[in-house]
């Protein structure tokens, strides 16, 4: 019979670790973490959902109240913190050194993150030098302070000279919207001015690289910003 030692010995699944860092940023983030939230981030069914949470329970890598909240355990927290970081430092691999896309880089460092050895991932913070947050904007873990200042797109004032800061990495997924802000130039660094809210449509005009962008709120919920000169 393989102990619960024995299990915790062993790196967690490839498809493990996808849930461990997505319910590690949830519960960084300060959201409820529930099934049906998982299968809509991870666009699988809720059944599929169900039965890795069983598995994830049953190996220790999260707990489950009697109302169905999960929640990393220490071992499930150290093992998203791993996979996350490592996703992140590959990132910036790939778009120093190789040239890849902004647009791309979730997305092909997601096909490398989980055969990162502890080895390689020195060598690459050797390499990489100390970040603070990825290519996107978003806090390499332990370095969450960094960004708590940033608000939401659509949280910031009109007619506001703001910097875009950090794109949500629930939104680094969804390679359309991606490319969509990489062609508008909506990248952490560029500078930006909100000039519309329309509540009735949702959606709001944005000001960017000389021209007139428009977002709809639940993007602009995953685009972080920071007032300039604030």
């Amino acid at each position: 019979m393989t102990t619960h030692d024995e299990i915790q010995s062993q790196s967690p699944s490839p498809t493990i670790e996808d849930y461990l860092w997505l319910i590690f940023t949830l519960e960084r983030d300060g959201e409820e973490v529930i099934g049906a939230r998982l299968a809509e981030l991870l666009e699988v069914s809720p059944p599929t959902v169900t039965v890795t949470l069983k598995r994830m329970v049953r190996d220790g890598w999260v707990e489950m109240d009697p109302n169905k909240h999960i929640q990393l355990t220490r071992e499930g927290t150290e093992a998203a913190k791993t996979v996350l970081r490592r996703h992140m430092l590959v990132e910036w691999l790939l778009v120093e050194m190789l040239a890849v896309p902004w647009s791309r880089l979730h997305h092909e460092a997601h096909q490398l993150e989980h055969y990162i050895s502890d080895d390689v991932e020195e060598r690459l913070t050797k390499q990489l030098g100390e970040r603070s947050v990825c290519p996107h904007g978003n806090p390499i873990p332990g370095n969450e302070d960094f960004v708590k200042s940033w608000g939401t797109l659509l949280d910031a004032p009109l007619d506001t000279p703001l910097i875009i800061r950090r794109i949500h990495e629930h939104a680094e997924s969804r390679m359309s919207l991606m490319s969509f802000l990489e062609e508008y130039h909506i990248l952490p660094g560029s500078q930006a001015m909100i000039r519309e809210k329309l509540p009735f449509n949702d959606t709001l005009s944005l000001e960017v690289n000389d021209q007139t962008v428009v977002l709809g709120y639940r993007n602009a919920r995953q685009i972080y910003v920071e007032v300039a000169g604030g």
